[in-house]
């Protein structure tokens, strides 16, 4: 038994499952792919870039509207990445680093303003394979790869005010994890130091101005190329990939009650997705339905529970 399921059944068992309605498909993503990155930006979640089935990297955008359940094209990035993080704030999209077609990673950060892409000062240095999310009127990007494949060990704010970036003390070396925040504080979920047989179960916390990450209460289930969204006052992690397959396990860590609870399997278990909250729901864009590069269009939506 892997030490995650152990951590899984004592974590669990005591709470027993959340109430959770069933997985709800929705409409397909138009241009199948994985390694995207999704945000919210008011009514709508916009789909950036990621990997083709002929290993391209896309600058596709995307938007997606669930009270229409329909598609729309927006400006293509100027470069193609995957990897990216992206983020949405004050009802503008933007997009940061990532890997090149080439596997370089970036230091670039764009925003969708007036219809085109505008770049803002880069990063101060190269993150592919991290996550972002905004809190106390920043972007916070944590975890990653920088240059030479080496594994960030600090995370990087931008004051979205100012414009200016600053660099802070990271969490726990990682790749491939999972960024969200909730009520003004960042979470890191998961991730991986290297291939898929290297899966964490960490979760720490950061809210800008302190000085380190707070340690919480692990990840039952070890998960890396995860994604993750900030809701009712839990943080979900959906997806992820490890030697067995994609992971169909859905979880959320309520906040308040310092715990995780299980929620219904993902219906197309994927790694390398899209996750975004809108309206009480979580919604899982895209990705790969096996470990490696698969594509997928799947869009799917689960309405999440208030504790």
């Amino acid at each position: 038994m892997r030490l995650g399921v152990a951590v899984l059944a004592l974590v669990l068992a005591p709470f027993g499952l959340a109430a959770a309605a069933e997985w709800e498909e929705r409409a397909a993503m138009p241009l199948p792919r994985t390694e995207v990155s999704a945000a919210t930006v008011g009514s709508e979640i916009v789909v950036l870039g990621g990997f083709t089935i002929d290993r391209g990297a896309s600058t596709r955008v995307d938007a997606y509207s669930p009270a229409r359940n329909s598609w729309r094209p927006l400006p293509d990035l100027q470069v193609g990445v995957h990897h990216a993080m992206a983020v949405g704030a004050g009802g503008r999209a933007y997009v940061l680093g990532g890997y090149t077609a080439a596997g370089v990673p970036l230091r670039t950060v764009f925003v969708l303003q007036q219809g085109r892409w505008r770049a803002l000062p880069p990063m101060p240095f190269s993150r592919a394979a991290a996550g972002a999310a905004v809190a106390r009127g920043k972007i916070v990007v944590a975890g990653g790869v920088t240059t030479g494949s080496r594994l960030a060990r600090n995370a990087l704010s931008f004051d979205l005010r100012t414009r200016r970036w600053s660099v802070v003390r990271g969490p726990t070396p990682r790749e491939h994890l999972a960024v969200a925040s909730l009520a003004g504080v960042v979470y890191a979920v998961a991730g991986r130091t290297s291939g898929l047989d290297t899966n964490l179960i960490h979760f720490e916390s950061y809210r800008p101005g302190d000085r380190t990450w707070r340690r919480l209460p692990p990840v039952p289930d070890s998960r890396g190329g995860t994604g993750a969204a900030g809701l009712l006052g839990q943080i979900v992690s959906v997806g992820g990939e490890e030697p067995d397959g994609t992971i169909e396990e859905v979880l959320a860590y309520r906040v308040a009650d310092r715990r995780w609870v299980q929620l219904d399997d993902l219906r197309t278990p994927r790694h390398g997705v899209g996750v975004a909250a809108l309206g009480g729901r979580v919604y899982v864009i895209g990705g790969g339905p096996e470990p490696g590069l698969t594509v997928s269009s799947a869009n799917e939506a689960l309405r999440i529970a208030s504790p």
